[in-house]
């Protein structure tokens, strides 16, 4: 940017020269258009379908008792041991509420309420309370 003086039949003009300043916004302008700015957004999480192959089972919350002689129930239906991680498979298969409960006799070791209770988890059932019989007498 410069100054002159020019002296014409007016007198003393002074005059800023805003030319360079132009062509420097200009060399800006264009350079700020040509380079493509990145803009890295946030990952958009879109729905999926889901196909729902059973249909929901209404009945209602799911009660896995076990007794002191070892014996295990669901809802009050005998089930063996060794069947049960399977038998809960199939019912938390076809339920979009996967609540479940546990109920264990005082006198079980906790090794076997564990079992169950890894049982319960790894077929399916979030989240896993525990009933009392403490419970039992309050209600």
């Amino acid at each position: 940017m410069s100054m002159g003086v020019v002296v014409g039949k007016r007198g003393i003009v002074s005059d800023v020269n805003v030319v360079p300043l132009i062509d420097i916004l200009l060399v800006l302008l264009v350079i700020f258009m040509i380079i493509p700015h990145r803009q890295n957004g946030l990952d958009a999480a879109l729905p999926q379908q889901v196909e729902v192959t059973a249909p929901y089972d209404p009945r209602g919350t799911i009660i896995v008792q076990i007794a002191s002689d070892g014996s295990v129930r669901i809802n009050q239906s005998e089930v063996r041991f060794e069947r049960l991680g399977d038998r809960l498979q199939e019912i938390f298969a076809r339920r979009f509420d996967r609540v479940a409960f546990l109920q264990a006799d005082r006198s079980l070791e906790f090794q076997a309420v564990a079992q169950v209770l890894d049982l319960m988890h790894s077929a399916g059932a979030t989240p896993i309370g525990l009933l009392s019989s403490e419970l039992e007498k309050n209600r």
